[in-house]
């Protein structure tokens, strides 16, 4: 979802005394005014945005004196709010290939189990600017292949994060998890963050999940659309978070964050901890792999690049919502049999 708040200043001629009546109805009036595209291009006013929104407008008045410091004009915000849903999806054949020419006629949505009233938008994009963040797994369970993980992840940003339009942060994390690169373009400052990384100790996943997507994600608020993705090396076995795996879901979910799992388990068997990847992965839209080899950890990587390469966008504006704050479902699928399409499993509605 998609929050738009704009903050409009008026500047009164010194002259000229306003009531307070008189500058509800200036106000309002200027609400109605704005033009349709006016929050995306550069104006006088000051706008800010959020990622999830409910539709309706209001408008607020400030006698702060800190607020309208240096200046006698009257101050107020406008607050917009849009009902929008923006969903990424990936669709695949029954070879687990790419499906790259959908039409909005290919596939249906439900949203709280009601088809949507209106369909906005539907595209192919390739192109959405990544936010994405790499959680690697130091505990003491990784001793052996760290160092080969360590150079994957690597070449992994190497190939994915454009400089001026993506951007990426660094986590490690055993029963603590610790930031060594924030979000950055720079990928030889997220590859030292990579290898500043050191192995040991118990594994807090979920706090880990919970506390990149609370701390990064919801506090990321980009005036533009973008692709969010956490991708997760671990085994998967946690055994020192103080939150649950719903707890973790939950929050990725409320930040719209995908989940990619790649396993460091190379045992050869389906262990708890996979199973514990692929359901953070599923309840998300994302994907786990399970790279039995150490090598076959570089095309996993590959994969994940390409699918956040391949992914289609729509936008719809939901039946009957209401901004209560409550968990809706989407379910999406593909018309053609032999088409399967991923996404993300719901949302969470904001709350007035």
């Amino acid at each position: 979802m998609n929050f738009e708040r704009m903050r409009v200043k008026f500047l009164a001629f010194r002259s000229m005394k306003y009531t307070g009546w008189e500058v509800r109805i200036l106000a309002l009036a200027a609400g109605l005014a704005l033009p349709a595209g006016a929050f995306g291009q550069s104006t006088p006013y000051a706008a800010s945005y959020a990622s999830d929104s409910a539709a309706g407008v209001g408008v607020s008045f400030s006698n702060d004196p800190d607020t309208n410091a240096g200046t006698d004009e009257p101050q107020f915000s406008i607050h917009k709010r849009v009902d929008e849903v923006n969903l990424l999806f990936i669709a695949t054949d029954k070879h687990g290939k790419f499906v790259r020419d959908l039409k909005e006629k290919d596939f249906s949505i439900l949203d709280d189990h009601k088809p949507p009233q209106t369909i906005l938008n539907f595209r192919r994009d390739t192109d959405l600017p990544l936010h994405m963040g790499l959680l690697i797994d130091v505990s003491g369970s990784v001793n052996g292949r760290f160092e080969f993980e360590q150079n994957a992840a690597v070449s992994f940003l190497q190939h994915t994060v454009r400089s001026g339009f993506d951007k990426a942060f660094v986590v490690g994390f055993n029963q603590q998890s610790s930031v060594t690169q924030d979000f950055t373009d720079d990928v030889q400052l997220l590859s030292n963050g990579i290898h500043r990384l050191q192995d040991g100790g118990g594994t807090a996943l979920y706090d880990a999940i919970y506390k990149a997507c609370k701390e990064k994600f919801l506090k990321d608020r980009p005036d533009h659309a973008t692709r969010k993705a956490i991708v997760v090396v671990s085994d998967g076995e946690d055994n020192q978070s103080e939150v649950s795996r719903a707890q973790a879901i939950e929050m990725a979910q409320r930040a719209e964050v995908i989940i990619y799992a790649i396993s460091t388990d190379d045992s050869g068997l389906v262990l708890r901890g996979d199973k514990v990847l692929i359901q953070l992965a599923e309840a998300t839209g994302g994907r786990a792999f399970f790279p039995f080899r150490m090598k076959d950890m570089t095309h996993s990587f590959a994969a994940i690049e390409d699918e956040l390469r391949s992914q289609y966008v729509v936008s719809y504006k939901p039946a009957d919502f209401d901004a209560d704050g409550r968990y809706r479902s989407i379910e999406i699928s593909a018309f053609k049999k032999d088409l399967q399409v991923r996404a993300r499993k719901g949302y969470f509605a904001p709350q007035q």
